[in-house]
């Protein structure tokens, strides 16, 4: 699973997400912030409103929680989520022992990113191409 730190950088860099099922995130409350949720059709759903998209919590019982502005929420993408997001850039993926690198095509060349887990090494490449565009 993605840190929460890079998870926070992509966000602060523009990363946009649009909640769909089996989307995983975090509650910015301290009280939950340990707690990963899972987007589901049965109990957790995203319900968009002229005001913005809130997540429901249909059903539950262990908390007095019915909802939560996106806004309030950090995403966590996952693997698949990422590779998709570089798009045509990603070269390659390899595992070196215990670290994971993700390769890009960039506009300077090829670029590497290390990371003990992959979805790091996915959001580091990502992270580059991101600020590479803003500062383009």
């Amino acid at each position: 699973m993605i840190s929460d730190e890079l998870a926070q950088q992509l966000a602060l860099a523009g990363l946009r997400w649009e909640p769909r099922p089996g989307d995983q995130f975090r509650i910015s409350a301290e009280a939950l912030s340990e707690d990963v949720f899972t987007l589901s059709h049965m109990v957790i759903e995203p319900r968009t409103y002229d005001t913005g998209t809130v997540l429901h919590f249909n059903g539950t019982t262990e908390w007095a929680l019915d909802s939560i502005a996106q806004d309030d929420t950090l995403w966590l993408p996952r693997e698949d989520q990422l590779r998709a997001l570089l798009g045509g850039t990603f070269r390659s993926l390899e595992r070196d022992g215990d670290v994971y690198a993700v390769t890009t095509k960039g506009p300077d060349g090829p670029a590497t990113y290390r990371a003990a887990v992959v979805e790091d090494a996915y959001a580091g490449a990502l992270l580059a191409l991101v600020h590479h565009a803003i500062d383009a």
